[in-house]
């Protein structure tokens, strides 16, 4: 008997001043049987940093290397592409010619700077992609304040990021690996 995905509901509410954006976000997210609950807030944390009207979560995790966060426009093509953890380059490829901007999370502390050394001279070809990196400490962070019902309060500013519920606040600071060239 196959395990069914948790729903999660999610209530944002984002004050982003490096981008200008401020909104509430009322969001329902499955959380796989196999998903942690870290890879679940780096997945709420990702659409905080780049929350729009456009951007939605994907229908299907379960394509490898497809978009889990993406922001599709009225031409049919897609604007935004965001992929999470330590992906294969040939994804990334794929993603680059689909979308105007790709972006990747990356997180899993040391084996981290491993990927990154072994795939970034590949990476650097493709001017559409961002490569930023969760640390661990910041995603075990994210993962305590996981829960059925979240409601979250998001402030952004000069790159720092502070997450709070009721009782708790975490503060990170995603680092920038590769940048994107407009």
């Amino acid at each position: 008997m196959a395990l069914k995905a948790q729903v999660i509901k999610a209530q944002l509410q984002i004050a982003d001043m490096d981008r200008h954006h401020y909104q509430d976000y009322a969001l329902r997210l499955a959380q796989h049987p196999s998903e942690t609950d870290e890879r679940l807030m780096i997945r709420l944390l990702a659409f905080a940093l780049n929350a729009s009207e456009q951007l939605e979560f994907a229908r299907d995790l379960s394509g490898e290397g497809g978009a889990e966060l993406w922001a599709p426009n009225l031409h049919g093509g897609i604007d935004l592409w965001i992929i999470f953890g330590q992906v294969d380059e040939k994804w990334l490829r794929k993603a680059s010619q689909q979308a105007g901007h790709v972006k990747v999370y990356t997180y899993g502390g040391r084996s981290v700077p491993i990927w990154w050394q072994q795939n970034q001279q590949a990476l650097q070809r493709y001017e559409n992609l961002e490569v930023w990196e969760i640390s661990d400490d910041s995603v075990k962070a994210l993962g305590a304040l996981a829960d059925r019902n979240l409601q979250l309060q998001i402030s952004i500013n000069e790159g720092q990021v502070w997450i709070a519920d009721a009782k708790t606040s975490v503060a990170l600071e995603p680092r920038l690996l590769k940048g994107f060239k407009a």
